[in-house]
């Protein structure tokens, strides 16, 4: 039965998710704005669409869009999602789940370079250049919840993550914090890169997928939505005790979502866009805050054997 939720999670939730997103900011700016569902309906509409592929191009080109999305769904498929239950678990698959979503931002990479255009390639630098900071950030917090916890599989690391102590909600509260950056960052959200800009001096992601269309732009704007989601059900993994029953474990989880996209729609509305020579303090806050759980979760070890 979990599992089946599970399915339907990452199957609606990212139009969802978005969809909050895009409201959240027409409310703040006094719009109308979108159907909540708007996403689904671009989706289904660039699914309908032919596509351009340029000669230049070689089969890279051709195969990024399904290698990203499908790099997407099997990193969400190792994730615990409803009552702590997973697609897939083994010790060791949060390594796996970190790297391959790392394999489909490279053909996202070289696909923008095999267009041959500068311009794709500079965004394909900056996406390399900001994504160096979130895998360490990303390690370091795992990795520490796992020697606190002496477990080395997602189900097992958050299920173990029920004491209640200061420190331990503060690690909680900290990690929280990290992973939405992350959200942000691996989104191509402000402050770190707009979706909806198309100014050549500040695009990163959106520069990238410029010669894409039809279905592939479909597929990849589906990806980066589902990517998002998955870090949001981190939070929610965080943050949501075990040993609940199956209906508050999807309304915690569905809650936690909606919370968070709600509060990336807030962030947008209320921050501007970073210049790129801001960008790197905004992804070693992050880092820091990493380094600030791994301290607290020796400390926290340094007490118990007191």
């Amino acid at each position: 039965m979990e599992i089946f939720i599970n399915l339907i999670i990452i199957i609606i939730m990212p139009f969802l998710f978005i969809g909050m997103i895009n409201r959240t900011k027409a409310l703040w700016a006094g719009k109308r704005g979108v159907p909540l569902f708007q996403f689904l309906y671009d989706f289904i509409k660039l699914l309908k669409k032919g596509q351009v592929i340029s000669n230049t191009t070689s089969f890279v080109f051709q195969m990024m869009s399904v290698i990203y999305l499908a790099s997407v769904i099997f990193a969400c498929s190792l994730i615990p999602m409803v009552n702590h239950r997973a697609f897939f678990s083994f010790p060791g698959d949060f390594i796996l789940f970190a790297y391959i979503l790392g394999l489909g931002k490279f053909f996202t990479v070289i696909s923008a370079m095999d267009t041959g255009s500068s311009f794709e390639g500079m965004g394909a630098n900056r996406e390399a250049t900001f994504s160096i900071f979130v895998e360490p950030v990303f390690f370091v917090i795992i990795s520490s919840f796992a020697l606190i916890t002496r477990n080395i599989t997602f189900i097992s690391i958050f299920t173990s993550l029920d004491n209640h102590g200061w420190i331990i909600m503060l690690i909680k509260f900290l990690t929280a914090a990290a992973f939405f950056e992350m959200i942000l960052v691996e989104g191509s959200r402000v402050p770190v890169d707009d979706p909806n800009t198309h100014l050549e001096l500040t695009m990163i992601h959106e520069v990238m997928i410029l010669d894409n269309s039809g279905p592939d732009l479909a597929f990849i704007q589906y990806g980066t939505g589902l990517k998002m989601t998955a870090f949001s059900i981190l939070i929610a993994n965080i943050l949501i005790p075990k040993n609940i029953n199956i209906l508050y474990s999807i309304l915690s989880i569905t809650g936690i979502l909606l919370v968070i996209a709600v509060m990336i729609g807030l962030t947008e509305s209320l921050i501007a866009r970073y210049k790129l020579s801001r960008v790197p303090q905004f992804l070693f806050f992050m880092s820091s805050l990493s380094l600030i759980i791994f301290s607290l979760i020796l400390f926290f070890i340094k007490g118990i054997s007191l």
